[in-house]
């Protein structure tokens, strides 16, 4: 079975484009969904989110979000131990989610593919792109935020031209059938690597 990672930067589309390989029968992971489980239900976690960031990083039993991003928003260095901790939890549990299914290939969903260096984990890294107004346009409909915030987090991510020299597949994803028209194209062509 392939391991095949779909990365993208925020307001890229990487949900949509995970939805149509989803409807192609393919698995896919969402580490962004799972971590937010794990953060809550992971004793591991729990535990050294509590060790680095306080007690105050868990209110009435669940994950206390804002005091944690609050604490770790412009601190690079507590991010990286916040991922530290997170990381390697969420890659076990890919893993062993992984090894349940029964496909010619999976897809882990994951934003920061190539920030976190971690393209070697996988036989294949498909790239979701959409230009710098549509992604911050996408994301201001989509999320409580300011403009100022989206590019905040875009300037945390790679850029794209940098991206695409790493990527495998690329999917650029402003037009839905021509997105969905690409994605059936990178599916008969993993298919084909299988």
């Amino acid at each position: 079975m392939m391991i095949i990672g779909l990365t993208g930067g925020i307001g890229s589309g990487k949900s949509t484009v995970a939805t149509m390989f989803k409807e192609l029968g393919v698995p896919v992971y969402d580490s962004d969904q799972r971590a937010k489980y794990l953060m809550n239900t992971s004793k591991v976690i729990h535990d050294q989110l509590v060790a680095l960031l306080g007690e105050e990083a868990f209110k009435d039993g669940a994950l206390n979000k804002s005091y944690i991003a609050g604490k770790v928003f412009n601190d690079t260095e507590l991010l990286a131990k916040l991922n530290n901790i997170v990381h390697p939890v969420v890659r076990q549990d890919f893993i062993d989610w992984s090894n349940d299914q029964d496909a010619n290939y999976v897809i882990q969903e994951t934003a920061l593919l190539f920030e976190n260096k971690a393209q070697e984990l996988y036989d294949d890294v498909i790239l979701v792109t959409a230009p710098k107004e549509v992604r911050i346009n996408r994301v201001l409909d989509r999320d409580n935020t300011t403009r100022e915030q989206v590019e905040a987090r875009m300037n945390n991510q790679l850029d794209d031209e940098t991206k695409l020299e790493l990527a495998n597949y690329v999917i650029e994803n402003t037009d839905l059938e021509r997105t969905r028209s690409k994605v059936l194209q990178v599916h008969a062509s993993i298919l084909s690597d299988c």
